[in-house]
């Protein structure tokens, strides 16, 4: 593709959503979705074309943006056949989270500004994706964060969405401070920002700086406790930010920084991931709502595609994050359905569905199936290449130790299965617990639709021939070309997979979807319940480690601002005042009292010499001879 078309394209591309923001804020209730959908049309349309002009290496496209004493700051945006593919995916699925939108938000009557907070959602995702230096992708990840902020918060008239919102931000802001640190860290070292230029191992202490910013965005431990309440938006929001767009954008910025990462810093990162990935799926494990069931997995997925950075395995994660947002769109908007035919997210309050909302009931199964790693589903291709990745990476560690991660790793297949099996039986399977005022029934077309469509793109054959294997497929191909960064890992790279890896990783799924069928909860007060429930108690230990002592210090120091400082500062103020009078008292009886006295004295002493020369010879003859006298009585 040449470079001005490239650029006019790729202009287009990041301008339209922003267009559309504006546009259909302003737009009228029955105006706002259709061209909110039309115009995330064209940009799939265009996303396409780049795509299939997009060969070679990366394609930078640079402008100047600042030049302070000698020093340049660009602005720049970049192309290649990885970004372009994840650019197609985040612009899918957002269309087809709009089309859901449509009828699951028909009654709403702020539907102009839902579909314009999308619309900016959209163009700030693919500025994350097209940016060419850190610079640039800071600024769209800080515009990420606000319309992420914007959609958890749509019905901010709901205290628990106005809450959920703040506390996305907030959980967010932790993990982006760290990362600007470790933005100005890496100018400081390197000069320069351009991930093309970033080439180097920096010091571990960088790299993980950045990585705070994944763990923030892709809610990694401890930054965890932020994306189950961010379920209080609306469930296309839910959707779309589970997919491929927000938690997704922390591992496309490992994939973009990962030359910079030292092998410490890749220790750490696949420790955090791993942690992650069995923290999300046991909280996922006894929850009764069905949206945070979807969400703590979503955590443990990306937990997982985490872990696959920090084990080399560039491929395998992007290629998870791929097939990952087909079957997490579908499953979130199959519950949506579900939602919509019950109002409401209790799974208690379910059950039986699988007669009554027959296509829903098969359409979420095989996206449940998908993510748990079941064989001819794509979920299982993109899991093998990461456990393959993994076990690959432990053979060339020099510490059993390193071991334990890949079986991790494995072990969370299992549990995966485990929670998703027991969620389809208390969805679709067994007797109706639903209100007896409630008649479930299948959904519209503009619901059912995207729903189905992403169900059948879950099978295996869309990304690779071999149902059983993701050697040879063309993501597989694709990320392991190293236009995102070339993995370290050859035998990752290579796709060397144990030849007990497949059958045990099945047997595990197995034996987790017999379990979680089987599995019958205990009661709501035992620990291994409440440790589910509240995510391993992860936000109580947070509010007592970190929030309450701020909380105290501010108190402290608002004490201490009051009575100390505020006391001085009006103490002083007293003392000025005081000091104040008394000059002025000084002033007026002292300084203005000896002047008006000597002029007073010298009026005084003028009246009696005026008496004296008035011009009469007997006040002359008076005055001489007591003068005379005067001077007589002195001398002697």
């Amino acid at each position: 593709m040449h470079d001005p078309l490239a650029t006019t394209l790729l202009t287009l591309i990041l301008l339209l959503p922003f267009a559309g923001f504006l546009g259909v804020r302003m737009s009228s209730r029955q105006v706002a979705g259709p061209l909110a959908i039309v115009l995330t049309g064209i940009g799939l349309l265009l996303s396409g074309v780049v795509l299939v002009g997009t060969t070679g290496p990366a394609v930078p496209i640079l402008a100047e943006w600042l030049n302070m004493s000698g020093v340049s700051i660009p602005i720049g945006f970049r192309y290649d056949g990885p970004t372009a593919i994840i650019l197609v995916l985040a612009h899918f699925v957002a269309l087809l989270v709009q089309i859901y939108s449509l009828s699951y938000l028909d009654a709403d009557a702020d539907k102009p500004r839902y579909f314009g907070y999308l619309q900016l959602f959209v163009g700030a995702k693919a500025g994350i994706l097209l940016a060419s230096n850190l610079i640039v992708m800071y600024a769209f990840w800080e515009l990420v964060g606000l319309a992420s902020y914007l959609l958890i918060g749509f019905w901010y008239e709901k205290p628990q969405a106005a809450r959920a919102a703040q506390k996305a931000f907030l959980y967010n802001r932790v993990g982006d401070v760290g990362f600007l640190i470790g933005i100005l860290l890496t100018y400081r070292i390197f000069g320069t920002v351009e991930f093309a230029q970033l080439t180097a191992e920096a010091p571990t202490v960088v790299g993980l700086l950045l990585f705070m910013g994944c763990m923030g965005k892709s809610a990694q431990f401890p930054l965890i406790g932020w994306l189950p309440d961010a379920m209080e938006g609306p469930t296309p929001v839910s959707a779309l930010l589970h997919a491929a767009t927000m938690v997704a954008a922390g591992i496309f910025l490992l994939a973009r920084i990962h030359p910079l990462l030292s092998p410490d810093a890749l220790v750490v990162i696949a420790l955090i991931g791993t942690v992650t990935t069995l923290w999300g799926g046991y909280s996922a494990l006894f929850q009764t709502d069905i949206k945070k069931v979807l969400a703590f997995s979503t955590v443990s997925q990306l937990g997982l595609m985490v872990a696959a950075m920090g084990t080399d395995n560039l491929n395998g994660g992007l290629f998870h994050l791929l097939t990952h947002a087909f079957f997490k769109a579908g499953l979130f908007l199959g519950a949506g359905a579900v939602i919509h035919a019950l109002h409401t997210q209790d799974m208690r309050q379910m059950g039986g569905l699988r007669r009554s909302m027959p296509v829903t009931f098969w359409a979420y199964t095989i996206c449940a199936a998908a993510l748990a790693g079941v064989p001819f589903l794509s979920g299982f291709l993109s899991k093998e290449s990461i456990l393959a990745g993994a076990f690959a990476w432990a053979s060339g560690q020099h510490s059993p130790l390193a071991y334990g991660i890949p079986v991790a790793l494995l072990l969370s297949s299992g549990l995966t299965a485990l929670y998703m099996a027991r969620q389809v039986r208390l969805v679709f399977l067994g007797e109706s617990h639903a209100p007896t005022q409630a008649h479930p029934h299948e959904p519209d077309r503009l619901l059912l639709g995207p729903v189905v469509l992403l169900a059948v793109l879950s099978a295996w054959v869309w990304f690779a021939l071999n149902p059983l294997s993701a050697h040879g497929s063309w993501p597989d191909t694709l990320f392991s070309a190293g236009q995102l960064g070339q993995p370290v890992n050859p035998a990752a790279a290579a796709h060397i997979v144990p030849v007990w890896l497949a059958p045990l990783s099945i047997a595990l799924v197995l034996l987790g979807g017999w379990l979680g069928f089987r599995l019958r909860d205990p009661a709501p007060d035992q620990l291994v319940v409440r440790a589910s429930v509240q995510y391993g108690f992860l936000d109580e230990f947070l509010n007592w480690l970190v929030v309450k002592p701020v909380v105290r210090l501010a108190h402290g120091l608002y004490r201490a601002d009051t009575r100390v400082v505020d006391g001085a500062v009006n103490g002083g103020g007293i003392g000025v005042v005081v000091l104040a009078h008394i000059a002025s008292a000084v002033d007026r009886f002292g300084v203005d009292g000896v002047v008006n006295g000597g002029a007073w004295l010298a009026n005084r002493l003028g009246g009696l010499t005026r008496s004296v020369g008035g011009g009469r010879v007997q006040s002359y003859i008076t005055a001489a001879v007591v003068g005379l006298l005067l001077l007589i009585w002195w001398l002697v």
